[in-house]
């Protein structure tokens, strides 16, 4: 089906959609701190990228990236349909993903990025937390 927006209409709607919260993966992440006793997180904090938690005495930026949005390599997949948009917009959100990163380290920040996937495996999700946390005690110790 074509597009019933010009590429100008188009590109005046989609610079109206402003980025939110995604409640259901950040809440997740959440739940699976409070349940292990992890604290001294902060959200909303002015740093490059807008991590989604942010350990600021340890330096480190907590990424939650969808799937879909942030190109999962396990299970993120483009769209057929306009296929030539979604592709420019999800490999640049990925390439925006990496300079944002590679900004943070520059400003002596580990970065962590987890897949939305990952959420259903806590186990999983604390223990790359925990041993995050770890790496910046030994940076910043260092």
């Amino acid at each position: 089906m074509a597009d019933v927006f010009t590429e100008a209409q188009r590109s005046v709607v989609m610079s109206r959609i402003r980025g939110r919260e995604n409640l259901s993966t950040e809440v997740r992440l959440i739940t699976i701190m409070r349940s292990a006793s992890i604290a001294g997180w902060r959200r909303h904090q002015s740093l490059p990228g807008r991590p989604d938690f942010v350990f600021r005495q340890s330096k480190l930026a907590i990424f939650v990236d969808g799937c879909f949005w942030h190109l999962c390599p396990k299970c993120g997949n483009l769209p057929k349909n306009n296929a030539e948009f979604w592709s420019k917009k999800l490999f640049g959100n990925r390439d925006r993903d990496r300079l944002v990163s590679k900004q943070l380290r520059a400003l002596g920040w580990i970065t962590l990025r987890i897949w939305e996937h990952e959420l259903r495996d806590d186990v999983k999700v604390v223990k790359n937390l925990k041993r995050a946390l770890g790496r910046t005690q030994k940076q910043n110790a260092g």
